[in-house]
């Protein structure tokens, strides 16, 4: 099944343009299974989520995406920000405390450049200093796919996964509704709850799918 693991939402995400009706319904159009709401350090109740699942009849569960010293990360099993966060060993020992699953979200920024990377040396030189990175090595999977970012960017994300030696995923980011489904993960497994999602993620049991061009000027690449 095809589960759409990145999407903001606007109060919540305050660089959205889209409501949360307006995301799960544009989801649905495209044709997703599911879709997540991975607001920037903040979390959605557990029974909002199941609300929107009611109310249009596609699967929507919670997550959130915290800014840390490593980047961005997607996390799924997390219910509330904790001050700490924001060192990914911190972040870790939570999740393990709690059963939450931990994606390394576009690992491609503050990595990767694009204009010297288009020297085969200088690219080589920037994915051997992310693979040496121990904090990546904390994840669970890495968001080798996400809708927002261009085809360079995606191949270094990808490279880099495969360094690492863990899955990859794919999200749309998306931050307006032309973007919702640019991008998703394909499931091997039937997923119907959030436990269900982290069991996946940790199995590795899933692969990234383009599914759209969105185009990634359409919005300010922050989030």
């Amino acid at each position: 099944m095809l589960i759409d693991l990145h999407n903001h939402t606007y109060p919540k995400s305050d660089d959205s343009f889209i409501s949360a009706d307006e995301l799960v319904d544009a989801a649905r159009s495209a044709g997703l299974d599911g879709v997540c709401l991975t607001e920037h350090d903040d979390f959605w109740p557990a029974e909002d989520a199941a609300e929107l699942t009611r109310r249009h009849g596609i699967l929507v569960l919670p997550g959130a995406e915290i800014n840390t010293d490593a980047g961005h990360v997607l996390a799924f099993g997390l219910c509330r920000y904790r001050f700490g966060m924001h060192k990914p060993l911190f972040l870790r020992a939570e999740a393990n405390r709690l059963g939450a699953a931990l994606i390394a979200a576009h690992p491609y920024r503050r990595r990767f450049l694009a204009d010297p990377g288009q020297d085969p040396e200088a690219r080589a030189e920037m994915l051997a200093r992310a693979v040496a990175d121990r904090q990546l090595r904390l994840f669970d999977a890495v968001e080798s796919r996400n809708g927002r970012g261009s085809v360079v960017e995606n191949c270094f994300a990808d490279d880099l996964r495969r360094c690492l030696g863990l899955p990859g995923v794919g999200g749309s980011d998306a931050h307006r509704r032309h973007q919702i489904g640019a991008a998703a993960t394909r499931f091997q497994r039937r997923i119907t709850s959030l436990d269900d999602l982290i069991t996946e993620l940790k199995s590795g049991r899933m692969q990234p799918v383009a599914l759209a061009a969105a185009s990634p000027a359409a919005a300010p690449a922050v989030g």
